[in-house]
């Protein structure tokens, strides 16, 4: 994969001054367009040989462009604050916003390519991990980001010269470490590995433009070039690619679903109640401060119909949880920062450390539940969701996260009588609007939708619990037991 970038690939400095000036415009006007439009992201990933020029290649773009508009992260080690949570958390965190333009040094290849080459995991770990990366960046392009993945290359031989040249001048010495030369002595490893993973990682949508880095005005010029052509190909009308679902799914036959099926009879005495509230929350408390616990995190999800009694279950939840140790995160209509992002982004970023608990009420369900009833994305987008929720909740859990998701469920005529009761009481008049009532009116919509995403996101490791709401006290011990059963399964 990388013989056309050893060929020795040179540009004069008489040609590259007739074409900079040209490129340097049109790159700017590109990116005024681009700032202008606030349409889409662009990511540029940077990754390739050490002393091939990438931070020189990435410091004339931001010559060339408006850096005020350019977001430039380069990752090293992995802090303590990013040990703590799923690998993919920090690079969530560094994704530019529509009309903005994100050039990510080091970013999620290198850890997979770097660990294979020292022996830190396996071919098959290898394998997980650049699936890992395909279904991420299919994502992103799904969500209508513009990849860009620069690959700078330098023969073994020339690696070795530049590594040399950098030592020898005073001005550029301290840019060669120990860790680069140790690196080198490894390089048929690296080259084998990287090949390997440029390969299975370059799609039609995201795919490696390999660059030689031997000749500076090459690079340059190449790289700018194939921005540009990039950035006028979008901005010139082409659609961001997105994946095909299949046909809608449809409604069983005979009408029963998951839901039809609940016993709402279900209740509790108040004494009953009582006691088991204390000794759960009680347990729940404990466990919370384990320490085994400490190399765990726990996520709550609340999901359900409306006037189900999620604010009062959740209330009796955090009453049971130190207050220094958890958060509550109420999850309503994006906001314009949100909506210049992937959707999962604002989950992402709230995501607990380990020891932490973080509730969400309302949570990244949204998309195949109320913007799919009311037509806020595309049919694409929610179906594809499914999957894309699964794989989240999937890093979730490996980066140590324990899951626990609740939809609440009350009837249809228990509804109507919450409805009411909360408008003909004024001090519960401000939970009852006119959204809940139009909601009302789609509730066999909102049923098949629920439904649907039980079944497609319900996993052995991160299951549903349908919790019938008639009774509230039955519904906050019912979801109390739950989770003391959850994180007591995993300490």
């Amino acid at each position: 994969m990388f013989e056309s970038a050893e060929l020795g690939h040179c540009v004069s400095d008489r040609e590259y001054s007739v074409a900079e000036p040209k490129l340097r415009e049109e790159l700017l006007r590109a990116q005024y367009e681009l700032l202008k439009e606030r349409s889409f992201p662009v990511i540029i990933v940077i990754g390739g040989v050490d002393g091939a020029g990438k931070g020189e290649t990435v410091n004339i773009l931001n010559k060339w462009m408006d850096p005020r508009h350019i977001i430039t992260h380069a990752f090293g080690e992995m802090s303590d604050e990013e040990q703590e949570r799923p690998r993919m958390w920090r690079y969530w965190r560094a994704l530019p916003p529509k009309g903005r333009i994100g050039i990510l040094f080091g970013a999620w290849h290198t850890d997979p390519i770097v660990d294979r080459v020292l022996g830190k995991i396996d071919d098959a770990q290898l394998e997980l991990a650049l699936g890992e990366i395909v279904r991420f960046e299919r994502m992103l392009a799904d969500e209508g980001a513009l990849l860009i993945k620069f690959w700078f290359h330098l023969s073994k031989k020339a690696q070795k010269a530049r590594l040399k040249s950098l030592e020898a001048d005073r001005e550029t010495r301290w840019r060669v470490t120990k860790t680069d030369w140790q690196r080198f002595k490894l390089y048929d490893t690296f080259r084998t590995i990287s090949e390997k993973a440029l390969r299975e990682t370059s799609t039609g949508y995201a795919p490696w433009k390999v660059i030689e880095g031997t000749n500076p005005n090459y690079r340059y010029l190449t790289a700018g070039d194939v921005l540009l052509d990039a950035l006028q190909h979008r901005l010139g009308g082409s659609a961001a690619p997105v994946s095909r679902p299949a046909a809608l799914p449809k409604p069983p036959l005979d009408g029963r679903t998951l839901l039809s099926g609940v016993d709402y009879t279900q209740k509790l005495a108040h004494k009953v109640y009582s006691r088991e509230l204390e000794e759960h929350q009680g347990q729940l408390n404990l466990l919370t401060r384990q320490k085994k616990f400490r190399e765990k995190s726990l996520i709550i999800v609340f999901e359900g119909v409306d006037a189900a009694g999620k604010g009062s279950t959740i209330r009796r939840v955090s009453e049971a949880l130190d207050a220094r140790h958890y958060q509550i995160i109420p999850v309503a209509a994006p906001s314009e920062e949100e909506r210049a992002q992937p959707y999962l982004w604002r989950f992402w970023r709230h995501l607990p450390r380990r020891g932490r608990v973080t509730i969400f009420d309302r949570s990244w369900y949204g998309r195949v539940l109320v913007e799919r009833v009311e037509k806020f994305c595309s049919d694409e987008d929610w179906m594809r969701a499914y999957h894309e929720i699964n794989d989240f909740e999937e890093q979730l859990m490996e980066g140590g996260a324990v899951i626990a998701k609740f939809w609440l469920t009350i009837s249809k005529q228990e509804q109507l009588k919450r409805f009411r009761e909360r408008r003909n009481t004024p001090f519960k008049s401000f939970k009852i609007t006119a959204e809940d009532w139009r909601n009302r009116k789609k509730w066999n919509d909102y049923e098949r939708a629920v439904c649907d995403m039980i079944e497609r996101t319900s996993t052995e490791s991160a299951p549903w619990f349908v919790i019938p709401g008639n009774d509230k006290f039955f519904a906050r011990i019912e979801v109390l037991k739950t989770l003391c059963q959850r994180v007591q399964a995993v300490l």
